[in-house]
């Protein structure tokens, strides 16, 4: 009973704030609410009902009498997914649904940027509404908590400031294209190992400041119009049913005006359902379709609740206008204003872990390379389980090379090793393929080594291709540890005997293990998973048209047990059962009858994931345990080298400024990601030993000198107070540390809260 009369009021407060003028990006979704409640009373209660759940795979019931259209539905977050059919995610084979495909999340969250988050929102919604699509399935903001994560790569960072700049610029660049984004997934989903059922148990200053911030953001002062629940249950209650995270927190403190729509397969009751704050069933109508009916006829649920549901639906679909279905699809969706955005993350995004003796950029009279390695051929655009891209095209790092090169620049490549393709969608090939791997530790190819030793050694300079690939890290499943494949450190140590002159670029989402593969390594660039015009942004980097200019946004640990989850025994899970999604839509992935997979999908453990490391992620957990990193977080490399002059700071009631001179060094232009951190050397209250709170990407002409002000508004230095149940300020000292990492401060200062 409780729980209904804490939705009732709920409820009543979005009733209230809608009859004022908006003063907030989610009032703006009220201004029509006379209008749409006059529409709901022209309803049945069938054909309100009806918009309660999907009607084909990718779309929500309107109602075609009254002139409303049905929501179409976008997936996935970087980059516009192809065509489906009507009840599957098998391609429709049409011809104009090839997308732009955008760098995945942690390339993304690499840039450190809010413009470009902004640039690639807006790239996105710009060919969903070429495509008429009215939401798009992303932003995907989990906090990267496991360094083995599946969705690492679709997440943006292990820090909550960061992590939250990056969705409302996603955000706002989207819904100011006239498409609503999803903001995913809420909340706490941080694996995929039993990711349908495990139960995240998080304590509530942790949950509001670190797992809640990035989501909290783009709701709040980016107006995200609707919000997708996590597959996960946290603190015992599914996310699709979770009267805590869904209406006392989204919906009562963030006055949310939108609506929930379920993770495909995530929903779990009628009643749950219906009472703690979902909107939308993905997919079916078994729990939000008849069973809503038969329990208002029963008294067990009201109309008025249903009325209110649907009223949260039709304020996203008055707010963006639906595409004709004659307008839609009529262009090819990737266009090249979102290609050039593209290009352009990629080319901020791309990490120099290593330079040792100014191995890159590459010499100027080198006359031979040698490209080893199939991650330089391999395309990235798709892969795995989880959303991908038919992109328009793909230009692969050997690709980028070859046409940098030029004429006069002999490029030889060997694939060097096998790649492993992972778990096998659909029947398996007629003919086995001579370059896959069975297993993810066959050691190295002695025949392909061979051949890769040798082009090593005719050659100027090596560069060494390694990493993983989607199928290791994918949707769907955790990788069970971060080791390079394939015998790919036998092969990098062959190398560099042939050849000194060796670059090594890693192409993968997450981090990986380089213990052995380091000291080999007189240079190491992070090149991700970088999207359509990937291949042309690392040449460049690499010839040094550009300077690279990204930095890491999760910690690289030397061992995956010194990271906090292994550390403390929180992961991997003890009990491990089959992927719900997998299992409900996967039929060619699980080859069993429906019947067959419904009985696992009811016999799956539901083991808890504790978090007992509390704010301790990522970074955090390194510099209060004082357990070095192979490298941390906000690492970066650049060609030029860039000074740091004295830092003045100042601290009003509302906010911390910084101030100080940044000098470009070099002779060429180049960015640098300034990070500004805090520490509480008195404090009462636990800390982690530092945070990140205000960082920016400033841009320097060689030589140039810039005067840079950070800001923290004091409202981001609070903590979550258990005992009062809210946010709470400490006063006292503040020790602001600058620099360009956590472990590379430049400059310190004090002031006094």
């Amino acid at each position: 009973m409780y729980r209904k009369l804490t939705y009732l009021s709920v409820v009543a407060l979005c009733l209230a704030a809608c009859t004022s003028a908006p003063k907030s990006p989610q009032d703006k979704l009220t201004v029509n609410d006379k209008k749409i409640d006059e529409v709901i009373a022209q309803m049945t209660l069938e054909e309100k009902v009806n918009m309660l759940h999907s009607k084909t795979n990718m779309s929500s019931a309107g109602v075609e009498r009254l002139g409303i259209a049905d929501m179409h539905y976008a997936d996935g977050p970087f980059g516009i997914r192809e065509e489906g059919v009507p009840n599957g995610f098998q391609s429709a084979g049409w011809k104009l649904d090839s997308a732009t495909f955008f760098p995945t999340g942690s390339a993304l969250a690499a840039t450190w940027s809010e413009e470009l988050a902004y640039e690639y929102g807006k790239g996105m919604g710009i060919e969903a509404r070429l495509r008429g699509k009215d939401v798009i399935l992303g932003p995907a903001v989990n906090i990267q908590r496991l360094p083995v994560g599946g969705r690492t790569y679709e997440y943006l960072s292990e820090d909550p400031i960061l992590s939250a700049a990056l969705s409302l610029g996603y955000t706002k660049g989207v819904q100011d294209q006239g498409t609503a984004v999803c903001i995913k997934h809420f909340a706490v989903n941080n694996q995929e190992t039993n990711r349908g059922s495990v139960d995240a148990q998080v304590d509530e200053r942790t949950l509001r400041e670190i797992y809640l911030k990035p989501f909290e953001r783009a709701i709040v002062e980016g107006g995200a119009m609707s919000v997708m629940p996590a597959y996960n249950k946290v603190n015992g209650d599914y996310c699709s049913e979770n009267e805590h995270l869904l209406n006392e927190i989204l919906r009562g403190e963030w006055g949310f005006k939108g609506f929930t729509v379920s993770d495909w397969g995530g929903t779990h009751s009628t009643m749950g359902a219906m009472l703690h704050g979902l909107n939308v069933q993905m997919t079916g109508s078994n729990y939000l379709g008849q069973p809503v009916i038969d329990s208002i006829a029963t008294g067990a649920l009201t109309e008025k609740l249903v009325d209110e549901k649907v009223k949260q639906i039709l304020r996203v679909r008055y707010a963006i206008e639906a595409i004709p279905d004659d307008v839609a699809n009529t262009k090819m969706t990737s266009q090249p204003e979102c290609q050039q955005i593209a290009k352009a993350v990629a080319e901020k995004s791309i990490v120099l872990l290593k330079n040792e003796g100014a191995v890159l950029p590459l010499a100027k009279d080198i006359r031979k390379i040698a490209v080893i390695g199939q991650n330089a051929v391999l395309k990235t655009q798709s892969g795995g389980m989880g959303a991908g891209v038919k992109a328009l095209y793909e230009v692969t790092p050997l690709e980028g090379i070859q046409k940098r090169a030029g004429k006069d620049v002999e490029v030889l490549y060997a694939p060097g090793y096998k790649n492993f393709p992972g778990r096998r969608w659909g029947p398996a090939p007629a003919k086995a393929n001579p370059l896959e791997a069975a297993a993810i530790d066959e050691p190295a190819d002695k025949a392909l080594l061979a051949e890769a030793v040798k082009l090593a050694k005719e050659a100027d300079v090596v560069i060494f291709f390694g990493g993983t690939n989607k199928s290791i890290e994918t949707e769907g499943s955790d990788r069970t540890n971060i080791d390079l494949p394939t015998g790919q450190n036998e092969v990098v140590k062959a190398l560099y005997e042939a050849n000194k002159n060796l670059v090594t670029v890693l192409i993968s989402g997450g981090p990986t293990d380089l213990r052995q593969l380091e000291p080999v390594s007189p240079a190491i660039v992070q090149g991700w998973w970088n999207g359509t015009e990937g291949g042309t942004a690392l040449a460049e980097v690499l010839f040094g048209d550009i300077a690279p200019s990204g930095k890491l946004p999760f910690t690289f640990p030397a061992r995956l047990e010194d990271s906090p989850a292994f550390a403390l025994g929180n992961f991997p899970d003890k009990t491990q059962g089959g992927d719900l999604f997998t299992l409900m839509y996967r039929a060619d992935a699980t080859q069993m009858s429906r019947e067959e997979r419904q009985r696992i999908i009811d016999a799956m453990p539901k083991p808890t994931s504790k978090y007992t490391e509390g704010s301790l992620v990522g970074y955090r957990w390194f510099d209060t345990k004082e357990i070095k990193p192979m490298y941390a977080f906000g690492h970066g490399l650049s060609y030029v080298s860039f000074a740091y002059g004295p830092m003045t700071a100042s601290a009003t009631a509302d906010v911390v400024k910084v101030t100080f001179d940044l000098c470009n060094e070099g002779q060429m232009a180049a960015d640098e990601v300034v990070q500004l951190y805090v520490a509480r050397p008195e404090a009462t209250v636990e800390w982690p030993a530092k945070e990140l709170k205000s960082f920016a990407r400033v841009s320097l002409n060689g030589g140039e000198k810039k005067t840079v002000t950070l800001e923290i508004p004091v409202k981001d230095l609070r903590y979550w107070n258990v005992e009062k149940n809210a946010w709470d300020l400490e006063h006292g000292k503040l020790q602001l540390l600058l620099g360009a990492a956590s472990d590379d401060i430049r400059q310190q200062a004090e002031v006094t809260l």
